[in-house]
């Protein structure tokens, strides 16, 4: 088997990618929009025990250090998109973030994944507006990160697979990130968490015509990142800790919940475990 393949996000998860925090990101957090500067030393022991999650669910980590002085470059799910061919580097909407998508092709030639595609200016695209619902269906958030003509690149990149965009709300506008993945995380074919009520009504349409079922967010843990949480296989989730009622309901629905903490890589950069990963291989 290839050791890339990753056209879903509810298979067991077999590789990844992340980018563990450097000193020298600690320096740029206002720049980068972070609500608070890091603790690099306990953001650093908060990223391995999080790696350790990774590795115990029966995923090989494959750690890299690139981009220095850019805290955003922790969250490695935005930079590029892994299909069944390989992946395909992405254009952040986030003007300090553009450098990534490159400086990811080093870690990702040493993982033996491919460069397929690559998504060019004027098209903008990040990785958290992009859902893969199964491997023939792609769904997009259209909002200040992600332009509307995303769509037909995509279609370019990945023949064959559905693309479906869904317009994201304002929220509180251009300065604070508001992604497609901000609203729904999948945890298996038929099964998603979904914050809905700022979910698009097109998407929950969607996922009633395909027989998902939804587990709800409660509404006081949306902005602790309640519905961003990772499937390290069909019902089995990597959620941050603190969103207690998410985890309960989500236990409810079959769900295995583990949690790690997240003070420093999540919660000051407002990037949960999915922006914390690239997943490269499912099964």
């Amino acid at each position: 088997m290839d050791g890339y393949g990753s056209a879903s996000m509810w298979g067991a998860l077999r590789r990844v990618l992340v980018r563990r925090p450097l000193p020298e990101d600690g320096e740029a957090w206002r720049a980068y929009g972070w609500r608070a500067a890091p603790n690099v030393a306990v953001a650093q022991d908060e990223h391995e025990a999080f790696c350790a999650l990774l590795e115990e669910a029966g995923a090989e980590v494959i750690v890299s250090e690139h981009e220095p002085g850019n805290p955003d470059a922790i969250y490695t799910y935005d930079p590029t998109l892994v299909g069944r061919n390989g992946a395909v580097l992405l254009q952040p909407g986030k003007e300090g973030r553009r450098r990534e998508p490159e400086a990811t092709v080093p870690a990702l030639e040493r993982a033996g994944v491919p460069v397929v595609g690559r998504v060019e200016l004027p098209v903008t695209v990040e990785g958290g507006d992009t859902v893969w619902l199964d491997d023939e269906t792609l769904l997009i958030g259209i909002g200040y990160r992600t332009s509307p003509d995303a769509v037909a690149s995509f279609r370019d990149l990945f023949p064959g697979v559905e693309v479906i965009s869904f317009d994201l709300p304002h929220w509180n506008g251009a300065a604070e990130v508001m992604h497609l993945m901000s609203l729904i995380s999948p945890l298996d074919r038929d099964l998603a968490l979904v914050y809905p009520r700022l979910a698009p009504t097109r998407l929950m349409w969607l996922l009633a015509e395909r027989g998902i079922e939804v587990v709800d967010v409660p509404d006081e843990e949306f902005e602790s990142m309640g519905p961003n949480v990772l499937a390290l296989g069909a019902r089995r989730a990597l959620a941050l800790e603190g969103n207690d009622e998410t985890r309960r309901r989500m236990e409810r629905a079959g769900v295995d919940v583990v949690t790690y903490r997240g003070d420093e890589i999540s919660r000051k950069g407002d990037g949960g475990p999915t922006c914390l990963t690239r997943p490269l291989l499912r099964a």
